[in-house]
């Protein structure tokens, strides 16, 4: 696909870019959006965090939940997009990745981890909720599909669960600070395969408008900041075909 020029200049004018990601980033990679038509949640209810910690049959539902979408999330690679963003930041010119996503894909893609800000948590690893040491992920999902028992830490015995965040839980405020923050010094926002619906992620981009950072939104569908004034460029298509070409003009690379 041939690069849009708007894109590419705006890209290679930056040196402190955020890119802001979300779940139409790795639709290309075959992680369906939960609340698409092939999502878990069109057949079940997701477990709110209240229930999950006071309830071992709501722990069991949410580990069963996990299992079910865990094939997809283990073997999925990530996509061109996710590949573009990783040279991008690699070149030294993205300030931070900020993710809507769990599914870790940023992270296969050699995105620089210090840099990488998983809003709404990653399922690369299990976390304890009461210790919160983080384990990975493999053995646990293997105890409880022999088991159907809920996983339990070996250093306190505490509640574990992927290390995502769920219904009625806050977000790490380290990570939202850090995003925040990143989104304050940016100079340039871009919004890759995000709807802009859920809060209060769906806010940060805006911290760069204020500022008068050009802002650019790249999506398949409409988006909540589609009418926004100071909108920059906004493009239609599959994030994977259009940004590529972009970065990599932009860049100078072949």
């Amino acid at each position: 696909m041939t690069a849009d020029p708007r894109l590419v200049e705006l890209i290679a004018q930056s040196l402190r870019a955020v890119v802001f990601t979300g779940a139409g980033l790795s639709t290309g990679s075959g992680i369906a959006d939960y609340r698409g038509p092939d999502g878990v949640w069109k057949t079940r209810e997701p477990v709110m965090f209240r229930d999950f910690m006071a309830s071992r049959d709501a722990r069991v539902e949410y580990w069963d939940q996990k299992l079910e979408t865990r094939p997809v999330i283990r073997d999925a690679e990530p996509n061109a997009a996710h590949r573009a963003i990783a040279r991008w930041q690699a070149a030294g010119r993205v300030g931070a990745v900020i993710t809507q996503n769990i599914d870790g894909l940023h992270e296969k893609a050699g995105c620089d981890l210090e840099r990488l800000f998983e809003l709404h948590g990653t399922q690369l690893a299990v976390e304890c909720m009461d210790c919160h040491e983080r384990t990975e992920p493999g053995p646990h999902f293997e105890f409880f599909a022999a088991t159907r028992k809920p996983p339990e830490c070996a250093a306190c015995g505490g509640r574990l669960k992927p290390a995502t965040i769920s219904f009625g839980q806050s977000l790490r405020q380290r990570d939202l600070d850090r995003s925040v923050a990143a989104a304050r010094t940016a100079d340039l926002m871009v919004v890759l395969g995000s709807s802009l619906l859920v809060h209060p992620a769906a806010g940060i981009p805006l911290l760069a408008v204020e500022r008068k950072a050009p802002y650019v939104i790249i999506n398949r569908g409409s988006t909540e900041h589609d009418d926004l004034v100071g909108l920059t460029l906004r493009l239609d298509g599959d994030v994977a075909d259009v940004l590529p070409p972009a970065v990599d003009a932009a860049l100078g690379l072949p």
